[in-house]
């Protein structure tokens, strides 16, 4: 099982995943989505967004904590073989 730090903003204007945050659980991966933050809104379209981003099914991913914060994390089950690498390349990403 690997966890992965995530920071959400929510309301943007496109979905990207990409860049890297200082957050509380350490280096935390950028996830923009347009939904708001009302009722779990957010929560799933991020995580619908970085499934999609480290190409793994959503049903793999669950919310670790986080759930009322733009900071949250995100544990994956059966993370795939290059699971690492396609996550340090999204941090390297510069936005």
């Amino acid at each position: 099982m690997v966890t992965i730090a995530i920071r959400v903003k929510p309301g943007a204007s496109r979905i990207a995943v990409g860049g890297s945050y200082p957050g509380p659980y350490g280096p935390a991966l950028v996830v923009a989505v347009g939904a708001r933050p009302v009722e779990g809104q957010a929560n799933e379209a991020a995580l619908r967004a970085l499934a999609d981003a480290i190409k793994v099914r959503p049903s793999t991913l669950r919310l670790k904590a986080g759930a009322t914060s733009r900071d949250k994390l995100v544990e994956v089950d059966d993370a795939p073989a290059g699971l690492q690498e396609r996550l340090t390349a999204l941090l390297e990403i510069t936005r």
